[in-house]
């Protein structure tokens, strides 16, 4: 204000969930509170990702100037608020999706923005994109390696903000090409050639219930893999990467730029897998890894490998902190047409006598990372994912690999924001894991990894994903995230982290007994796995070393003070 603001917005997403009463309450005290102190003040409040559902009343009854609406993903609560929103309130509706880069329908937002106009009058209706734009990149003209046909469905944060300028222009009535242009560029997408792929329908639409479930159950299946892979009690592993040096990320960066043949790059990372294999098996972990040298992100590097995928140079967005991320984008049918990981799995399993696990991203993780079509539900996308993780399990088993892992560490973070929607999700999400991993025969070991371990209301689901093995994040909840599969009974086996990977701080010995000793108080002890919260790829190899050395000491301990033999 002393600035000379007039108009301040306030984000509040959190009006998109479920408010208590005592919420609702604090939200009128609050804005009371700020209209009375700051009465020159025009506020505009943001809500998005979601509709204000039965928060509606409580939103357009606050004293602010004007209210923001998610319109992409929630175009029905315009109606809603249509006949209760105060006079003079001004709503400002988010008809371009600030979560996604396709271009915006123009044909659709208009509808939206005239039905709104027509009630309010114009002087009471913006026009702007669903969310902030952080989420997307900044700009598509950089991207000169895009295949054209592809980039023309695009718009990112710069064409965003034209979209928005170009409707309103439409509107005003000042240029009938911009939409005639629009339409067009959304009819070449939903008849292009790339997109549609045949056989992969087929084979989607073949999907049945056999395909959701093991052959045998969980305690017949473990009693033949314990036989077929000979393992101590608390058998030791990792996660899957390993430390990604500098050494390793110019090596794909000569390759990228042609300065490497492919021959010399596969050569030197798999040196690198034999490397850590032998590091592995020196230090004495039970089940390796194969490192994960070639692998640029967990995500882009499957969807480099699969139909249906297009890559930006420049699309970076924020993941987390300073860390940026390149989503692929999903434009098509996504299929499999080679195998993506096997040979390097292969190489390192020849380099051992012990199992090496192969190493999976998960249908709804690449789901949840990716840039997601938009012309058809969520589930359907996750389904043609499934099917392509699908054939690369069983061509690992086909390879001889024991031990397949899936990780899944999207997995809650794709709940909806409302309960009331989460049984669908969690439905065809759990279908998508089983249908990724069933097909494979008993003695095949499937593993699973997630973060954000938090269980306790969508245990029932964790179970039924029927994983043979679980590994979780449990090291700095000291292990009171186990309640919840102690409380539950969960049946299959299960890894809790014993160090935090978030840290450089090498873990000791005694510290990661103690946690051991906690999960054996709640879990069977027969069940129990031992290894990091997560992947190693962001740390250094001294303190992996190290940590890693007195992670196996600990299990060692652990097994002689137990008297149980497996």
């Amino acid at each position: 204000e002393k600035n000379g603001a007039d108009w301040i917005q306030l984000d509040e997403p959190f009006l998109v969930t479920d408010l208590a009463y005592r919420q609702k309450e604090a939200y009128i005290n609050a804005y009371g509170k700020l209209s009375r102190q700051f009465p020159q003040i025009k506020f505009l409040i943001a809500s998005y990702f979601e509709s204000l559902g039965n928060n509606i009343a409580l939103a357009s009854s606050l004293p602010v100037s004007a209210l923001h609406l998610d319109l992409v993903n929630a175009p029905q609560q315009l109606n809603e608020i249509l006949p209760i929103v105060p006079k003079e309130m001004v709503l400002s509706l988010g008809v371009i999706n600030g979560r996604n880069i396709w271009k915006n329908d123009y044909s659709r937002s208009i509808k939206l923005i005239k039905q709104a106009i027509n009630k309010l009058g114009r002087e009471r209706v913006m026009i702007a994109p669903s969310s902030s734009l952080l989420h997307v990149p900044v700009d598509l003209d950089y991207e000169d390696k895009l295949d054209p046909e592809i980039k023309n469905w695009l718009a990112f944060s710069k064409q965003k903000l034209n979209e928005i300028n170009e409707i309103y222009r439409i509107i005003e009535n000042k240029d009938d090409s911009l939409l005639t242009k629009n339409k067009a560029a959304k009819k070449s997408r939903e008849l292009s050639s790339l997109i549609h792929n045949e056989i992969v329908k087929q084979n989607t639409a073949a999907v049945s219930k056999n395909d959701f479930a093991r052959k045998s159950s969980f305690a017949e299946r473990q009693k033949k893999q314990r036989a077929k892979i000979s393992l101590p009690l608390f058998p030791t592993t990792t996660i899957g990467s390993f430390p990604q040096t500098d050494d390793i990320r110019r090596l794909r960066n000569k390759l990228k730029k042609g300065e490497l043949t492919s021959e010399q790059y596969e050569n030197d990372i798999k040196a690198a897998i034999e490397s850590v294999i032998y590091w592995q098996d020196e230090a004495g972990l039970d089940v390796l890894v194969h490192g994960e040298f070639e692998r640029n992100d967990m995500v882009e590097y499957f969807g480099e490998m699969l139909e249906g995928f297009a890559f930006t140079s420049n699309g970076w967005v924020q993941s987390y902190g300073s860390r940026c991320v390149k989503p692929p984008v999903i434009y098509g049918d996504v299929s499999r047409s080679k195998d993506m990981t096997v040979k390097w799995s292969k190489f390192a399993q020849s380099k051992t006598q012990k199992p090496v696990k192969g190493m999976l991203t998960g249908p709804v993780t690449i789901l949840q990372w990716s840039f997601i079509r938009d012309d058809q539900p969520r589930s359907e996308t996750a389904m043609l994912i499934t099917l392509a993780i699908r054939d690369e399990v069983l061509a690992l088993e086909k390879a001889g690999i024991q031990i397949i892992q899936i990780d899944e560490p999207a997995f809650r973070e794709g709940l909806p924001l409302r309960k009331q929607d989460w049984q669908e999700y969690l439905d065809w999400a759990v279908k998508a894991f089983r249908v990724a991993s069933a097909g494979v025969q008993d003695e095949t070991q499937i593993h699973t990894h997630m973060c954000y371990s938090e269980f306790n209301d969508i245990i029932k689901s964790i179970a039924d994903l029927d994983a043979d093995v679980i590994t979780i994040e449990t090291s700095r909840s000291q292990m009171e995230l186990l309640g919840a599969f102690a409380n539950f009974k969960y049946p299959n086996e299960i890894g809790p982290g014993v160090y935090d990977i978030h840290s450089p701080r090498v873990p000791t010995v005694d510290e990661m007994l103690s946690l051991l000793k906690k999960a054996s108080a709640l879990l069977p002890v027969q069940n129990l796995w031992v290894n990091p919260d997560c992947g190693l790829k962001t740390r250094k190899w001294l303190e992996t070393e190290e940590s890693l050395k007195n992670m196996v000491k600990a299990a060692l301990i652990l097994r002689r003070m137990t008297n149980f033999n497996v």
